[in-house]
C-alpha cells in the first residue's frame, strides 16, 4: 500500500495522471489502476476525473494530508536506516529545569555548538513540566522517566543528593551526629506538596525517617544554595549542584556515612526526553550522543 499512496501523492502534485506517470516512469494506465487499486482498498473515492485534469475530493484531500505525514515518517527512518550522514543543522528548542540547566547544560553548550556550527539552540529553563508536542519542545531534560507512552527516554546520570552546610554555621550550632538531630536545626528545604518535609537516611543496616523544618522553602535549588553558602541553614540537594563548593570546603558534608534523600524511592534519576512518534533528526540526534558522552563521567 506504501507504493500507492507514492503514487497518489505524485499524482496530487503534478495534477495529472499522465504527468504522474512521466515523473514515476509509469504507464499513465497503470497510474490510473494504481489508484482505482487504493480507491478500492479505501473503499472510498479519491478523485474527480475528467479528460484533461483531475482533482481531490473531500475524502482525496483528508487522506492526502494524513498520508504525507506517512511518507515524511516513512522517507527519514529510509535515510536513517541506510547511513544519512547529513551534517546536523536547523534550530533545536530544549527545555531544561533551571538549575541544572544554568550549572550543567550552560557550561556544555558551547563545546557543541563548536561541534556543530549549523545548529541553533533555542534554550528554555523552566522548573514546569512541558508538553513537547504543544510546545515545539524537540528534547527536555527532567528527573524521572516520563508518564507519556509516546515520548522516549535516553538516562544521563542517576541524581545524586548531598547533606551539607558552611563550616562556620556547624561551628556555632548544636553538632550533628545522627539523623535526628537535624530537629534542632534549620534546614534549607525543597517545596513539596505535603504539609510535612522529611529527609530519608539509609546505610548498610537501617532506614530512618527524619521530619525536619526551616525558614526558606523553594520550588528550585539556586535560592537555598546561596542560602547555605552564607550559613543560613542545612541544606540537601543534589551533589551536582554542591560539588565544586565541597572542593573549595566552602560546604563540608554532613552526616557523610548515611545517604540521605527527599523520598523513600530515592532522588531519581536524570533523563533526556523526546518525541516518540517522529525518527529524531540528525541535529536532534547529535544533541542526545553529545549529552550521554558528556555526563556519563558524571
Amino acid at each position: 500500500m506504501l507504493n500507492q499512496i507514492r503514487v497518489f501523492d505524485q499524482v496530487v502534485v503534478s495534477g495529472s495522471f499522465s504527468k504522474a506517470g512521466r515523473v514515476l516512469n509509469m504507464a499513465p494506465s497503470s497510474v490510473s489502476r494504481t489508484i482505482d487499486n487504493l480507491e478500492h482498498t479505501l473503499q472510498s473515492t479519491l478523485f474527480r476525473r475528467s479528460t484533461r485534469h483531475v482533482s481531490l475530493t473531500e475524502e482525496g484531500e483528508y487522506f492526502y494530508q494524513q498520508s504525507a505525514k506517512i511518507l515524511l515518517e516513512t522517507n527519514s527512518l529510509i535515510a536513517e536506516m541506510k547511513g544519512d550522514n547529513t551534517e546536523p543543522k536547523g534550530a533545536l528548542r530544549i527545555s531544561v529545569f533551571e538549575s541544572f540547566g544554568n550549572l550543567v547544560i550552560a557550561s556544555i553548550l558551547p563545546r557543541f555548538l563548536a561541534k556543530y556550527p549549523q545548529v541553533t539552540v533555542e534554550l528554555d529553563l523552566d522548573n514546569n513540566i512541558v508538553d513537547l508536542n504543544r510546545e515545539n519542545i524537540d528534547v527536555a531534560i527532567r528527573i524521572g522517566t516520563p508518564q507519556d507512552s509516546n515520548l522516549k527516554a535516553r538516562k544521563l546520570m542517576p541524581n545524586l543528593t548531598s547533606l551539607v552546610a558552611t563550616p562556620e554555621y556547624l561551628a556555632t550550632h548544636p553538632n550533628i551526629d545522627q539523623p535526628e538531630d537535624l530537629h534542632q536545626h534549620n534546614c534549607l528545604l525543597i517545596s513539596h506538596a505535603r504539609q510535612r518535609n522529611y529527609f530519608y537516611f539509609s546505610n548498610d543496616s537501617e532506614q530512618r525517617r527524619v521530619s525536619v523544618c526551616g525558614n526558606l522553602i523553594s520550588k528550585g535549588g539556586s535560592p537555598l544554595l546561596s542560602a547555605a553558602l552564607q550559613g543560613a541553614g542545612v541544606l540537601l540537594l543534589s551533589t551536582w549542584m554542591v560539588e565544586p563548593y565541597l572542593k573549595s570546603q566552602q560546604l563540608v558534608e554532613v552526616l557523610p556515612h548515611w545517604t540521605v534523600n527527599h523520598s523513600e524511592e530515592g532522588s531519581g534519576e536524570i533523563y533526556a526526553i523526546y518525541k516518540g512518534m517522529e525518527y529524531p533528526k540528525p541535529h536532534v540526534r547529535a544533541w542526545l550522543d553529545f549529552l550521554v558522552a558528556e555526563l556519563k563521567p558524571r
